[in-house]
Formats: C-alpha cells, structure tokens, sequence
C-alpha cells in the first residue's frame, strides 16, 4: 500500500465519522432515535460516536502501518509533548464547565428513573473557558491532535482531525443560533471561536 492509498482510506474513515455525527444530530433523525431510545439517547449517541471514533483510528493504524514515514519527533524536540499536555488540561479544565451528567448522558437517565423532565442542553455557558473562546472542547482537541504528531500516522491523524473540527464546529455553531438565538449571535460577535486572542471578553 503506498502513502496515497493510506491517506486516502482514513480520509473516507474519517469522512464516515463527520457524516455519521452530522446525521445523528441532525434534527430529523435526532427526533426520530429520541423516541426510539427516550431518556438513553444522549448515552447511547455518546458511545456509538466513542466507538466508531476508535474504528476510525483502528483503520488509520492499520493503514499507515508498515510504511516507511519519517520519523518527525526528532526534529520537534519536547514542542509536541508540551502542545499535547497543554491540550488535556484545557480538556479537563473546559470540561469543568459543563454538566458532565448531562454531557454524557447519564443524568437524562437518573431524571427518567425519578419522573422527572428537563432538557437535554445546558443553558448558555458563558463562565470559565467559555469567557475566552466559544469552544474549549475544540481548542483542546486540536492541541491534543497536534501534539501527537511524530510520524505520517500522527499528521494524517491531526489534518483529518482538524478537518473534522473545523467542519463540525460550523454545524455545531448553526446549532447554537437555532438553540440560543440573539443570545449566542451576540456572544459569538464578541468572542473568537478557538484561539483566545482576545483574553477574556465576558
């Protein structure tokens, strides 16, 4: 297998998983595996993307295995493992400033277990990391995708990954309107999407 063919296989593995998310949040289908599922939807939605996200990776591994990329940590020296480090704690850090029940799905089960009803999302978040940049989460995932970067495994992996998010956010953010309206448009005016050049601004 030559390096086109890898990079063209876990792009289509990659295509796959932005399309499948997209589809699954879409508000159609989204409504439709609501009823299905209920008050499991958000945990079941969660893990389904966890394991086709680690298919995705399995078939980049497999993909690139064998060739013979440059090794590019050398020439990077501790860069990478700094970028990385700093992209988990502003993983753990952003998400400090969510519902993690919520997030993950397990608190729609607690509220359905004791009859109660509420909303799937938050309110509008605007503490925290939220005060530097619309989405932690991304600007984390980013650091994490760059600063694993140490052969063509680890590039593929953070262009495609980039990619990913970069689309995803532009679906996430119509989302965001739809959801928040005058609100989140006002707070997206004043607040940068990934990188807080800004500082703080609310």
């Amino acid at each position: 297998m030559t390096a086109f063919d890898a990079q063209l296989i876990y792009a289509v593995a990659w295509l796959t998983f932005g399309a499948g998310h997209s589809l699954l949040a879409g508000e159609a289908v989204k409504g439709r595996l609501h009823a299905l599922f209920g008050a499991y939807y958000r945990l079941s939605y969660n893990l389904f993307a966890v394991v086709h996200l680690a298919l995705v990776w399995w078939v980049g591994a497999w993909a690139f295995r064998g060739l013979d990329g440059s090794d590019l940590g050398w020439s990077l020296g501790p860069v990478p493992i700094v970028v990385n480090l700093a992209g988990w704690l502003v993983m753990l850090v952003g998400l400090g400033g969510y519902d993690l029940g919520r997030l993950g799905g397990t608190r729609q089960i607690r509220n359905h277990l004791k009859g109660i009803v509420e909303p799937d999302d938050e309110p509008l978040r605007l503490d925290g990391l939220h005060g530097y940049v619309r989405h932690p989460l991304y600007s984390a995932g980013f650091l994490i995708l760059w600063g694993r970067v140490s052969d063509e495994f680890g590039l593929a992996t953070a262009v495609w990954g980039s990619l990913y998010l970069l689309i995803g956010s532009g679906f996430e953010e119509r989302r965001l309107l739809r959801l928040y309206g005058t609100a989140y448009a006002d707070y997206r005016a004043r607040v940068p999407a990934f990188v807080p050049w800004k500082g703080r601004v609310v």
